[in-house]
């Protein structure tokens, strides 16, 4: 449960650093970054893994840099749902969204059991 909770404070605060870099993306405060956080973790758990699977064929062809693209299109798409975060186009959803998910990935690695 803590690595859950520290995994999801620390992209949290991606998510609140990332207007500084990638410009683009405007996030309004650090609650704002938590549900945002919360908001994508929880698609890309429940909705990415349908939407690879329906555009299998195209992940293949594309030997799996399609996954890049559905990922940031999870983003942009958490961008227009939730008030205080605006993503303003595809490359910034790309970038933002490489940025959390490497992030997410070293987090794993740091806090992995074994």
């Amino acid at each position: 449960m803590m690595k859950i909770l520290a995994t999801w404070v620390v992209v949290a605060l991606v998510i609140l650093a990332l207007p500084s870099f990638v410009p683009g993306i405007a996030i309004t405060s650090f609650g704002t970054a938590l549900f945002v956080a919360l908001f994508f973790g929880i698609l890309n758990a429940v909705v990415r893994p349908i939407i690879l699977f329906i555009a299998f064929p195209i992940t293949i062809i594309t030997l799996g840099l399609f996954s890049f693209v559905v990922n940031a299109g999870l983003f942009w798409w958490v961008g227009s749902f939730v008030e205080g975060f605006a993503v303003s186009g595809f490359v910034p959803a790309l970038l933002g969204s490489l940025v959390v998910s490497a992030i997410t990935f070293i987090m794993n690695r740091l806090l992995s059991d074994e």
